[in-house]
């Protein structure tokens, strides 16, 4: 993009926020004649986009007490599976047809990352309140576009981090809430992915395959480039290794384990994000990576604190711990380093504080559970409010996207998030906004 370009794009963004200020008013409007109030003793009418994989337990989780109204889903054969349990919801393949259903106050959205943010800002429009799997969204302008569209709407919006709402997580933000281990001077975090999950150093294969009776590809790509189908290469699962359709280890995973860190230390966007790994490719996402984020201090951090994130199974020193020798760790987790000793976060390890002899007399606090999905479902019976709404879960999205984007520019990406601009680095510029492929446009996207 030329320097003209990126200057009219931040003259854009500063003096509008992001769409023009006509449509987000319009937006607000039209949000508010769809939306429906419902007592709390009533029953909802919850539509479901993706109902395989993850999509099928989002879809039994959220019917607990209400009334799954209908199901989509790009496969017959997933779909004729989700039938079977709720035979009386009206069955699609295309989620932009179902949407038109008038009967629909809820919809979870369970797709591939490159469609999150399409199918949920539709329905938004349509004032429908959304439950989004984590990643939130595909790209870094997607996840900015979302969080100002719930602040505007004010529609009752959850991103799928569950683990947000698991009791060791809350214990383990008290404890750091409470200054146990003192200010926190850095964090590492970690995972197992990819690898035995899914795999990425992928080349994009030659040539194609029949697409099989019943699966709907062209609707499967959706707003990706096209491409050819590949059995097992893209759908089902393996999409998660491939820039057009997943977001890597760090969309798939660091969602779930930066939630934390994010939530405890009140940080803000990050300042610089580095990364390293193997030599990038376009198709494919790298073998391993690592990343380092720097944050401006907070009241419970040191005066700056990096976040490092290693994937692949990388993890810091074990001598970094002070646990015992005999300590088992964990293939996924969060070290905070603080100022009077460590605590540990599992995936899904309890929290644990060390030196162990430092906090022997310490009483770790219990906070109940609680379940993510109904959380949502009673927050829009008017009885609570969600933990991960897109006010929060969009920046903490934005925040892991910068990883994939520094790793695939190899840069440090010097973050401007007012103006959503990696400074000096116009390589960054189409993956902070993708294109979306032609027919597949959405308004504010």
């Amino acid at each position: 993009m030329s320097n003209s370009n990126i200057r009219d794009r931040r003259q854009f963004v500063a003096t509008l926020g992001i769409g023009t200020a006509a449509s987000w008013l319009a937006f607000r409007h039209q949000v508010a004649a769809a939306t429906v109030t419902r007592s709390a003793n009533q029953q909802l009418g919850i539509a479901c986009i993706g109902v395989g994989g993850k999509g099928e337990s989002d879809m039994i989780e959220t019917s607990a007490g209400h009334n799954i109204v209908a199901i989509c889903d790009i496969d017959e054969s997933r779909l004729a599976k989700a039938a079977e349990r709720f035979p009386n919801a009206k069955k699609y393949v295309d989620w932009r047809k179902m949407l038109d259903q008038q009967d629909i106050d809820a919809v979870t959205i369970s797709t591939p990352d490159h469609m999150h943010a399409p199918a949920t800002l539709t329905a938004m429009k349509l004032g429908k309140h959304v439950f989004t799997q984590k990643p939130l969204t595909h790209s870094i302008y997607e996840a900015r576009q979302l969080a100002h569209a719930a602040e505007t709407s004010k529609l009752v919006t959850q991103m799928g981090t569950q683990h947000h709402s698991a009791a060791r997580i809350k214990n383990a933000v008290q404890i750091i809430a409470d200054g146990v281990i003192g200010k926190v001077t850095e964090v590492h975090a970690w995972t197992d992915r990819p690898g035995n999950f899914w795999k990425q150093g992928l080349q994009r294969p030659a040539g194609s395959q029949p697409v099989p009776g019943g699966v709907h590809w062209d609707l499967w790509i959706g707003v990706a480039p096209e491409r050819p189908f590949h059995p097992g290469v893209y759908h089902p699962f393996h999409w998660r290794g491939w820039w057009d359709f997943g977001t890597g280890a760090g969309g798939d995973m660091a969602c779930h384990i930066l939630d934390p860190v994010f939530t405890a230390l009140e940080l803000g966007a990050p300042l610089t994000v580095s990364a390293e790994g193997p030599e990038p490719d376009s198709d494919s996402g790298p073998l391993w990576c690592q990343v380092t984020y720097k944050f401006a201090g907070t009241p419970r951090t040191s005066e700056n604190l990096n976040v490092i994130w290693y994937e692949a199974g990388r993890q810091p020193d074990r001598a970094l711990f002070k646990a015992p020798a005999d300590w088992a760790g964990s293939d996924n987790g969060i070290l905070f380093v603080g100022e009077r000793g460590n605590l540990f976060v599992g995936f899904p390890e309890p929290p644990q504080l060390f030196p162990v002899g430092e906090f022997s007399d310490y009483q770790m606090p219990n906070h109940a559970e609680d379940n993510h999905y109904t959380q949502w479902t009673k927050a829009i019976l008017g009885e609570g409010q969600t933990c991960c709404p897109f006010e929060y879960a969009g920046p903490l999205t934005e925040a892991v996207l910068l990883g994939n984007v520094s790793f695939r520019t190899q840069k440090t990406i010097d973050w401007d998030a007012r103006l959503m601009v990696a400074k000096g680095n116009e390589a960054a510029e189409s993956l902070i906004r993708r294109t979306y492929r032609q027919g597949w446009e959405v308004e504010g996207l």
